[in-house]
C-alpha cells in the first residue's frame, strides 16, 4: 500500500521559514517524479514545484526563489523548505508521487501564513 505522509505544516509570521517533509512508503520515492500542490481556501489546487527523478528543479513563478525543493533518497522523503513566507502562500499543500500513469497522493498539511 502506497502511502505518502505530509508534515510540517503549521502557523508562521510574514517573512518566516518552514520546511514541509513528504515521507513515502510503498514506493521507491526515487524512481518517481514528487511534486508539490496547494489549494487556499475557496481556490483551485495550483502546482507549485517537481522534482525528477534525475534530481532536476522546476517552480511556480509565485516561489521561484524563494521555495527549493530536494529529496534524501535514503529516507525515501522529499522535502520543500519554503523562505520568505506571504499571506498569499497560505494553502494546504500536498504532496504527489508520479510515474508514467500512476500518480498517488498526499492527505496535505496545512500552512498559514499571518501576523
Amino acid at each position: 500500500q502506497v502511502q505518502l505522509v505530509e508534515s510540517g505544516g503549521g502557523l508562521v509570521q510574514p517573512g518566516g521559514s518552514l520546511r514541509l517533509s513528504c515521507a513515502a512508503s510503498g514506493i521507491i520515492a526515487s524512481n518517481y517524479a514528487m511534486e508539490w500542490y496547494r489549494q487556499a481556501p475557496g481556490k483551485q489546487r495550483e502546482w507549485v514545484t517537481i522534482i525528477t527523478t534525475d534530481g532536476s528543479t522546476n517552480y511556480a513563478a509565485s516561489v521561484k526563489g524563494r521555495f527549493t525543493i530536494s529529496r534524501d533518497n535514503a529516507k525515501n522523503t522529499v522535502y520543500l523548505q519554503m523562505n520568505s513566507l506571504k499571506p498569499e502562500d497560505t494553502a494546504v499543500y500536498y504532496c504527489m508521487a508520479r510515474l508514467g500513469p500512476h500518480d498517488y497522493w498526499g492527505q496535505g498539511t496545512q500552512v498559514t501564513v499571518s501576523s
